[in-house]
């Protein structure tokens, strides 16, 4: 970024996430910036951001005009956490299977770990999560492990550790999720290594 400062881009799909998201970053003492999902991987590593957060949106990824990602933002190496549409868009563009859901999973569920995860680590082995989604990835993409599931998603929690890529099925920002923000600050500071040390006053002290 031009100002030094480090910047998380959440990528904004639609639905009324993203704005949330930016929050609880912010919270988390990173500064955030939301961008459209039309942003080019040029733009991306011009501007080159310390990590993406891929947000919910309202639609299915089967639907004809459903918002995509430049796939090469992808092979850049910048840290990347899918939520709920994110996770999805994470899993079809990079090869795995989102299937069509039958009844789809809103509201509070529980999450059960099913092996190791960076993103889980230290948290406990079930807890309760907002789901609100129809479809679902049945399917992880090669490379990545599945770390978690719930009743009506087998795949809730998917990481490529190589390829600094982790995504969510459920919603961590929401007050509703057990663990959310200590599950985003866990992204942000210990897997995309940002300091926390932005806050209000910086950008006060910055334009004085």
């Amino acid at each position: 970024m031009s100002d030094m400062r480090p910047t998380v881009f959440v990528v904004d799909f639609g639905a009324q996430y993203a704005q949330l998201i930016a929050r609880r970053v912010r919270e988390a003492q990173v500064f955030s910036e939301i961008v459209s999902h039309r942003i080019s991987a040029d733009e991306v590593e011009r501007r080159a951001p310390a990590a993406l957060i891929l947000s919910g949106g309202p639609k299915s990824v089967h639907v004809d005009g459903a918002p995509s990602l430049d796939p090469r933002i992808y092979e850049l190496g910048i840290p990347i956490l899918g939520i709920c549409y994110g996770c999805q868009l994470v899993a079809q563009q990079l090869g795995g299977t989102v299937a069509r859901g039958e009844k789809g999973e809103y509201g509070r569920t529980r999450l059960q770990r099913s092996g190791d995860s960076d993103l889980l680590d230290g948290l406990p082995a079930t807890f309760d999560v907002w789901m609100s989604h129809f479809d679902a990835v049945s399917v992880a993409p090669e490379g990545f492990r599945v770390a978690a599931s719930t009743a009506d998603a087998p795949v809730a929690v998917l990481e490529d550790p190589t390829r600094r890529i982790w995504a969510v099925q459920f919603h961590p920002e929401v007050m509703h999720t057990e663990h959310g923000q200590v599950v985003l600050r866990k992204f942000l500071h210990d897997l995309a290594a940002i300091p926390a040390e932005w806050t209000m006053q910086s950008i006060i002290d910055t334009q004085v």
